[in-house]
């Protein structure tokens, strides 16, 4: 590994409160970003501008951003469905969006009704008035690693849907294994197909800890030449639509294994600790971070 600094996207906020059934004031959640983009955090993905009928916990996105101090040198991206999203983002100086589509025809057509081709469809006029608008755009695919309704899923469609993203405008590609079905083989071999396709300093990797995997699976990606995870404060998070399945590989576990490596973040493991167990109170849940728990223990 030549390069020694590894950006972490923090997805807490966005992705982690979202499937979290406690309801968070909108004060809380504007201090959560705060928190971690004081600790250190060069992108906290702040909130998503989707219908409040589909995720009630993002109806106040845009008080959320408004609310925000935000500070130089740090992005706060949303994720936007839409035109009508994307209208709604910049109506408040949204900077940078993130736009959300599966590599699993089967998890598309049961997660947001439409086909990845159609899903795609709709991407292309809110990448191209971002464009127009010079506002960055980030590529998700999910189910990369395993869908909860057809199970594998073929690399050449992973590949696919990433390169097409990519083609589309898309300055990084977030490859995300949303049921935490994957192992460190197969991350790495995912990570390699879809790395021939698009420039590996245009990948992030996104790993969920259904079986515990998740760790395993980054060090794996970072060994591979990938530069960008994403990770949120203290495992916050899920997967609605996969039973079962566990919340993000948590920061502040990343955190650790990176600096344990002599990989550079930029982030204050103590102030994340505390950010991470903070939240995990405010929401009456338990902290899904192991190393939160190891620093609150060793206190």
């Amino acid at each position: 590994m030549t390069d020694t600094h590894i950006r972490l996207v923090e997805v807490g906020p966005r992705d982690g409160l979202q499937n979290e059934a406690r309801h968070l004031p909108t004060a809380s959640k504007i201090e959560l970003i705060e928190r971690l983009a004081a600790a250190g955090h060069c992108s906290v993905e702040a909130t998503s501008f989707v219908s409040p009928r589909w995720v009630p916990q993002m109806a106040d996105a845009a008080e959320v951003y408004a609310g925000l101090n935000r500070q130089p040198g740090v992005a706060y991206p949303v994720l936007v469905p839409n035109l009508q999203g994307y209208e709604r983002a910049r109506a408040v100086g949204v900077e940078e969006i993130a736009v959300f589509g599966a590599a699993s025809e089967a998890f598309s057509q049961r997660n947001i009704n439409a086909s990845i081709a159609e899903s795609l469809a709709r991407f292309a006029p809110v990448i191209e008035r971002a464009r127009a608008d010079q506002v960055r755009v980030r590529g998700y695919v999910s189910t990369v690693l395993g869908c909860p309704y057809q199970g594998d899923v073929p690399l050449s469609d992973v590949v696919r849907v990433a390169r097409t993203l990519y083609q589309m405008g898309c300055y990084e590609i977030s490859l995300g294994d949303t049921i935490g079905v994957g192992t460190a083989g197969k991350a790495r071999a995912m990570l390699q197909a879809v790395a021939a396709e698009v420039p590996m300093a245009a990948l992030a990797v996104h790993f969920h800890d259904t079986y515990g995997q998740a760790l395993a699976n980054t060090l794996a990606c970072i060994e591979e030449g990938v530069r960008a995870v994403d990770a949120s404060v203290a495992g916050l998070g899920g997967c609605p639509y996969a039973a079962g399945a566990s919340g993000n590989v948590a920061s502040e576990d990343v955190v650790y294994l990176l600096h344990g490596l002599g990989l550079e973040t930029g982030i204050d493991l103590s102030a994340l600790v505390e950010t991470g167990r903070w939240i995990s109170a405010l929401l009456q849940r338990n902290n899904g971070s192991k190393v939160g728990l190891a620093f609150k223990h060793s206190a």
